[in-house]
């Protein structure tokens, strides 16, 4: 799962990506309006979380970008404006929650889980794809009830590719949903086919249908047949 922090005060940015990277997110910063709205531009999160005061622009204008754009991103705007008609705005432009500054990351973690799950996998904890069962809270994959497992960026790539099903995804965009910031340090992207290659072998010794599809040129599609 991915987050995008959007937030300038360093140290908070921090603490937030060292307890959320902890929690087993994958998690992008930006710092300032203008990085935020080019990593907006080119990259669909899980969860944002969006401060107000930006240098450079307002939140509140990235939460209208995103809402031309018709994006299904989960946003909760973490501020420490404690204003009722601010709220009421950034809810009606499409924010799932408003949280006011200082707050514990405990309930920070709950209500961005809670905000993952209504939007990706209607408000539930499993979710079922034909013959494989995804228990999202115990992080756990089973085929025709038998455990297959995987590592933690397998689990993470393969939930990206079932959320995004009979949607192509790029080999730079499925680098950059499970690896984060860290995905422009790659000379290359090939090494996503090995993590796919990985993911399709244990689930079809499992028992599974193959549901990835190579798109040439592109990258892959999970396609349900």
């Amino acid at each position: 799962m991915k987050i995008l922090i959007i937030e300038d005060e360093e140290s908070l940015q921090r603490s937030l990506d060292t307890y959320l990277t902890a929690e087993g997110y994958t998690c992008s910063n930006a710092k300032n309006y203008d990085i935020a709205k080019q990593k907006l531009a080119l990259y669909e999160y899980d969860c944002i979380l969006l401060d107000l005061g930006l240098p450079g622009g307002e939140g509140l204008e990235l939460l209208r970008f995103l809402k031309e754009k018709d994006r299904t991103d989960g946003v909760i705007i973490i501020s420490a404006r404690n204003s009722l008609d601010q709220k009421i705005e950034g809810l009606s432009l499409g924010a799932d929650d408003y949280l006011i500054k200082p707050f514990h990351l405990s309930e920070l973690n709950a209500r961005i889980a809670s905000v993952i799950r209504r939007r990706s996998f209607e408000g539930k904890d499993h979710f079922t794809f034909n013959e494989i069962d995804v228990d999202l809270k115990g992080k756990q994959i089973k085929v025709k009830d038998q455990i297959v497992y995987f590592t933690k960026k397998e689990f993470d790539l393969l939930l990206y590719f079932m959320t995004n099903k009979n949607k192509a995804i790029s080999k730079a965009a499925a680098v950059e949903h499970i690896w984060g910031d860290d995905a422009d340090m790659a000379d290359s992207f090939d090494f996503i086919y090995t993590h796919i290659k990985n993911i399709r072998k244990k689930l079809i010794d499992a028992g599974s249908n193959d549901y990835f599809q190579s798109i040439y040129g592109v990258g892959y599609k999970f396609v349900d047949q």
